[in-house]
């Protein structure tokens, strides 16, 4: 308990925190989309909750990891060598990861650009609720040990790491529904966020053979990428409000 007082008084800890905070926040956007266009393929009854179990999964996935974060450590320790390049558990981690969300972002482009004539045009029961909650366990576990190597990497005091963890999934919990009505009401948001989904899944392989990507640069095209689309809606919506006054 005095260690925990000591820390509280340790600007240089609040500093960590914050930075922390944030960090975890911008890794967990990743995750928040996947679960978005996921859960919005299942019935409107079952999105909500979907959702809320995906989130609560990866929150226990963080919190059981940090309770485990001397193995954590060991997972950056290669076990094998493929010509002379070694191989940790946490590459062979992403590189699985990544090739999932590649495979998961292809099928879902390929559905939404050319749909089967016999599904609905909503799409949205195309997948069963038990399948959903498996697929978001396996890209939770992907995300939650980056999360939880990149917070080890920042302080070593798991008080602080445990703080900025609950603090960001909530975040993901706040902004998990209006986030996938905005994108469930924007086809083209959707095709967009797939392409994030690609992106960070090509992002996830590189890390995996080693080839470290600043995630900076990535989240910096997102931003853009976005910001345009953003444009785009707003010139639509102009348009469409245009289109009804010359219609009246």
């Amino acid at each position: 308990m005095d260690s925990l007082f000591q820390l509280a008084a340790d600007p240089t800890a609040w500093a960590a925190l914050a930075t922390l905070v944030v960090m975890e926040v911008v890794l967990g956007i990743d995750n928040l989309i996947f679960i978005s266009i996921l859960t919005n393929k299942l019935p409107p009854e079952h999105q909500s909750r979907a959702r809320r179990i995906g989130i609560g999964l990866a929150l226990i996935l963080r919190l059981a990891l940090l309770g485990t974060v001397a193995w954590i450590v060991h997972l950056t320790e290669p076990v094998f060598e493929v010509f002379g390049k070694g191989f940790s558990w946490r590459d062979l981690i992403l590189i699985a990861g990544g090739l999932f969300l590649l495979w998961k972002a292809t099928k879902e482009i390929h559905h939404s650009v050319d749909p089967s004539p016999e599904e609905k045009p909503v799409g949205r029961a195309a997948i069963g609720f038990g399948a959903a909650i498996g697929q978001i366990l396996i890209l939770d576990l992907v995300f939650s040990i980056d999360s939880i190597i990149t917070a080890v990497g920042m302080t070593e005091h798991v008080p602080i790491m445990v703080i900025a963890v609950v603090t960001a999934v909530t975040v993901m919990l706040i902004a998990a529904d209006p986030l996938s009505r905005f994108i469930a009401a924007n086809p083209t948001v959707v095709m967009l966020a797939l392409g994030f989904l690609i992106m960070i899944g090509m992002t996830l392989l590189a890390e995996g053979f080693g080839a470290h990507v600043p995630k900076g640069y990535i989240y910096t095209a997102m931003a853009f990428s976005a910001g345009v689309e953003g444009l785009n809606m707003l010139a639509r919506r102009r348009r469409r409000a245009r289109s009804s006054t010359a219609m009246n």
